[in-house]
């Protein structure tokens, strides 16, 4: 009778455990929904504030009148009604007017539509076959009806710019594209004024005075130089740039418009480049420069912009600002991103009552206390080199002897890991991993020597850099040495086809989305808009012809007979940077030699999953996939 007690109080303790573990678990559809409430912009008046809300599964547009105190339950308005795709970005044009962006099943054929707030009247202003449209300036201090698009509808390699009115529809090219240039720049009277090209040997820049002169070639650098032409001085006199000519690391300088010369460098740092800036265009002022070491960091030119900054900080107990921020036509109400690891919240600030109002937190459904701290870290690469990277370790973990995830980024050249909130990060730590993000040579912020020491190193020193980062793990007993993964999207994709083909004793298994497996397939089906940028690409991965041998060499369908570790593949049909072919191959090639893969397709996305439903799907095979693999739990 006591022996069968016992037994009995032993398994009810037993299933108390496995409750209470299992209840530190959230719910995954909490990590990947549709935000409640995302991408707040004021309206020129200052009497709305506009949002992304989901409806039928779908981001859309709504309106919520701020004005008469109305604020936080105040008249909300749905004007959109998209049922297919999520709207990709938007913005105010006007008191009345809000423009959007929306793709086809993820194409990234963007189409431009206008809709009159008041009536719902949609319109497509940009109905042109097969073509990409984006909104190239807003040119709010210029006019209340025309915008400056970018479009290639007249030659699909390139992209001219349009001046277009929201109203009428009328369109009237004002840039025309000689084929090479990749990147433009207007001024605040709507001059597009400044161009770049790169053959990928040489850049250079090209600037005029109006719209209907030729662009004349007015500087000339090396292609691993870089200029960012960012925005002009409020009286146009005047480019400001970032510039990394004659020096390592980006700093924000002042060029003469008309024969490229640098006059003066207002704000350098030594440790990253600094290529973003805050610009008022009511006062025609340059604001702030915007930098990012471990966290991002503001370097103030303009004493009231900062008193605005550090007061907000003051009341979020110093939260950290995110980038993204709106405001009305006056610059007296704002809407400001506040961000940390656990979670992102948005706050609008009136800055006459000095009143501060939250608009939305995620802390409503994912709580900080049960999600985990992600802290900076660094080591040193095989070969000497720092690199940099974020570490995030399941919540009341011991933190030794842990399953890892290692998630390298996507890009891989204009795009790094910064700290803040990342719910696939969060996602995973939940679970019980600790998630390794590395910024490995090429990542963008770090120099142009860091830069270059990327070119033609992927899958050799690229690799080296995320299996360093690994090894660092295991030496500090931090990572179990038998439950690795690597997981990534988009270049983080092909880092883990890599993993699994080139250090196949280190991965248990290996997760790809969306990653190019041939990279001679890959330079081959390029979108055609790439086009200006192609030869910059072969140059820094290779040649597919005078570097034959290296593309075979670093390409993991190639060497898909090295691979052991099961492999789960996601991918969009309609992905028009990484085709579906890149995932077709390295399936195809596993699966004649019998190794475990995992495949999914979906006809409705491109370059990553961004339909809720397809999301939910993926990181729930995704958390299978894991648990099978990594923790060893048979499936259910």
């Amino acid at each position: 009778m006591f022996k069968n007690l016992f037994i009995i109080l032993l398994l009810s303790s037993i299933s108390f455990i496995c409750f209470a573990a299992d209840n530190r678990k959230l719910p995954l559809r909490d990590f990947f929904k549709n935000p409640a409430q995302t991408d707040f912009k004021v309206s020129y008046n200052g009497k709305y504030i506009a949002s992304l809300r989901p409806w039928n599964e779908r981001l859309n547009l709504f309106i919520q009148d701020i004005s008469n105190e109305r604020l936080p339950a105040g008249d909300i308005k749905q004007v959109t009604f998209l049922k297919d795709r999520n709207i990709g970005s938007y913005i105010w044009k006007g008191d009345n007017t809000l423009i959007y962006s929306k793709d086809f099943s993820g194409d990234e054929n963007f189409h431009l539509y206008a809709i009159d707030i008041a009536t719902g009247n949609a319109k497509d202003l940009t109905p042109f076959n097969d073509s990409r449209n984006e909104i190239f300036s807003t040119l709010e201090t210029n006019s209340d009806t025309d915008i400056l698009i970018k479009s290639n509808r007249r030659d699909k390699n390139t992209f001219d710019i349009y001046r277009l009115n929201v109203v009428t529809g009328t369109i009237k090219i004002v840039a025309t594209n000689t084929g090479k240039l990749w990147q433009m720049l207007a001024d605040h009277n709507g001059i597009v004024r400044i161009a770049i090209e790169s053959d990928g040997k040489i850049g250079r820049m090209y600037s005029r005075n109006s719209n209907q002169e030729k662009f004349k070639e007015i500087l000339e650098y090396d292609y691993t130089d870089n200029v960012i032409p960012l925005v002009f001085s409020g009286d146009n006199k005047y480019l400001y740039a970032s510039s990394n000519i004659g020096r390592d690391k980006r700093a924000i300088v002042i060029l003469d418009p008309n024969d490229g010369k640098e006059i003066r460098e207002c704000f350098a740092h030594s440790e990253v480049d600094v290529d973003e800036i805050r610009f008022s265009p009511k006062r025609k002022k340059f604001l702030a420069a915007v930098y990012v070491t471990s966290q991002q960091q503001f370097h103030f030119f303009d004493a009231e912009a900062k008193k605005r900054i550090n007061k907000i900080k003051t009341k979020l107990d110093n939260a950290q600002i995110g980038a993204g921020s709106s405001y009305n036509k006056n610059e007296d109400l704002f809407t400001y991103n506040i961000t940390d690891d656990k979670g992102r919240a948005v706050y609008l600030y009136d800055q006459l009552k000095d009143k501060l109002t939250m608009l939305y937190d995620t802390d409503q459904y994912l709580p900080r206390n049960k999600l985990s701290n992600t802290r900076p870290i660094q080591y040193q690469a095989r070969d000497g080199l720092t690199i940099h990277g974020y570490l995030t370790l399941p919540l009341h973990s011991s933190g030794t002897n842990l399953p890892v995830i290692v998630n390298p980024h996507g890009g891989p050249w204009n795009i790094r890991d910064t700290w803040g909130f990342n719910p696939a990060v969060q996602f995973l730590a939940n679970r019980g991993y600790a998630v390794l993000q590395i910024n490995y040579r090429g990542s963008h912020g770090y120099g142009k020597d860091f830069y270059r020491k990327s070119f033609r190193q992927w899958g050799l020193a690229m690799q080296d850099d995320i299996t360093d980062g690994v090894k660092y793990l295991i030496d500090t007993k931090i990572a179990d040495p038998t439950k690795i993964a690597i997981y990534g999207v988009s270049y983080g994709g092909y880092a883990a086809l890599a993993g699994a083909a080139f250090t196949p004793e280190l991965y248990a298994c290996a997760i790809d989305v969306v990653g190019p497996s041939n990279l001679f397939t890959l330079l081959d089906t390029m979108p055609p808009y790439w086009s200006p940028v192609k030869q910059l690409w072969i140059e820094r991965i290779g040649d597919p012809i005078r570097d034959k041998t290296l593309l075979e060499a670093i390409s993991p369908v190639f060497h898909a007979d090295k691979i052991k570790a099961p492999l789960l593949v996601a991918q969009g049909a309609k992905d028009p940077r990484v085709k579906r072919n890149e995932s077709d191959q390295i399936v195809a090639a596993l699966r004649k030699r019998g190794v475990e893969v995992e495949y999914i397709v979906k006809e409705n996305e491109g370059h990553g999953f961004a339909n809720e439903e397809n999301r939910f799907e993926l990181y729930a095979a995704m958390e299978k996939f894991l648990d099978r693999h990594i923790l060893g739990n048979p499936p259910l």
